[in-house]
């Protein structure tokens, strides 16, 4: 099953799981709940009705309430994660094939014309190929509503870099139809994202608005994901491992953003202090597995982030540190600092 990032699969019980991670197990995908089959839910299929699942606390309590074999303690990652095994997976869900779907649907829901015009707005604006460019999320899986948002990915990272660019260039050119957040309409976001990452409004606001894979798009929310090619990861399960030791909150420098893009993402640090808790060394990165981490700090910025601290052994360069992983806790967050 060569799931990876911005994937959806279904099980044989019909649950639409949205796959996290490009490293998974043998045999095995990382993934979380996001569609479940739901008498009361406002989203409807030939399958019957849908609920939707968001924050990691809730598709924690599913699980464990309709599908506890799935939780496990992985020991490559030292974290309890839902795995759902190859045999249970009744459907892949592939982005770059939902989108040629909709480029050849001769019927389309009003929220399929709007993605479908964003990905042709944004694939000819960056000059990338139709293969770089997929669709995810509910509109991947047919279970969107008319409140839903579009979520576009884009593959490569020579395309990610084209494509954040003309978003960039797309937010400030008139009759694009791209439009940045106003400052109530991040002040919504705010409130939908702090019920599971705790940031002041003011520290939210400084980040978020200076993000061009988000806004709006003929007054549809979007938020882009950027994804490295299959070619471009060499990693395989079990070549790094991660042990937990513990939680930190932590100043540094960025000494290299230049994989804070992509999901995963990541930020190399300098001038390391610890504020609180465990005090390792080297800390030398910053790393999150959820979006909205994305682009959080530039080159040369300082940053104030707390979260959990692992262990980092990599066993194919005989090297190890210690790395700040966050985005698996409410309390967990990353700020620009001015101190």
């Amino acid at each position: 099953m060569r799931a990876r990032e911005g994937d959806l699969i279904e099980t044989r019980n019909n649950v639409v799981f949205d796959v996290k991670g490009l490293v998974h197990p043998p045999g095995k995908v990382v993934a979380f709940p996001r569609f479940i089959p739901s008498q009361t839910g406002t989203r409807k299929t030939r399958k019957g009705l849908y609920g939707k699942v968001y924050n990691l606390a809730d598709r924690f309590k599913y699980l464990q309430e309709n599908m506890p074999d799935l939780i496990v303690h992985d020991p490559v990652f030292d974290e309890n994660l839902c795995e759902v095994p190859d045999t249970s997976i009744a459907r892949l869900y592939k982005p770059a094939e939902g989108l040629r779907k909709l480029r050849f649907s001769r019927k389309l829901t009003e929220l399929e014309t709007e993605a479908l015009r964003f990905a042709e707005s944004l694939k000819e604006a960056a000059g990338i190929p139709w293969n770089a460019v997929g669709i995810s999320g509910s509109v991947l899986v047919c279970l969107s509503t008319s409140g839903s948002d579009i979520d576009p990915i884009v593959y490569g990272t020579d395309n990610a870099r084209k494509a954040y660019a003309a978003l960039e260039k797309l937010l400030k050119t008139n009759g694009s139809g791209f439009k940045p957040y106003t400052n109530e309409e991040l002040q919504t976001l705010f409130e939908f994202r702090s019920k599971d990452t705790d940031m002041s409004f003011e520290d939210f606001a400084r980040v978020e608005s200076r993000k061009a894979f988000q806004g709006k798009f003929d007054d549809v929310d979007y938020f882009v994901r950027f994804m490295k090619d299959r070619r471009e990861i060499n990693e395989e399960y079990g070549d790094l491992c991660y042990k937990n030791s513990g939680y930190s909150k932590i100043t540094a420098t960025v000494k290299d953003d230049s994989e804070a893009l992509f999901t995963p993402c990541a930020y190399t640090l300098e001038n390391v202090k610890v504020v609180e808790g465990s005090n390792l060394k080297p800390i030398s990165e910053i790393a999150s597995f959820r979006g909205r981490f994305c682009q959080q700090a530039r080159t040369g910025e300082t940053v104030v982030a707390q979260g959990k601290i692992e262990h980092v052994i990599n066993k194919k360069q005989n090297t190890r540190h210690y790395r700040m992983i966050i985005g698996n806790k409410p309390s967990d967050y990353m700020a620009l600092s001015f101190v």
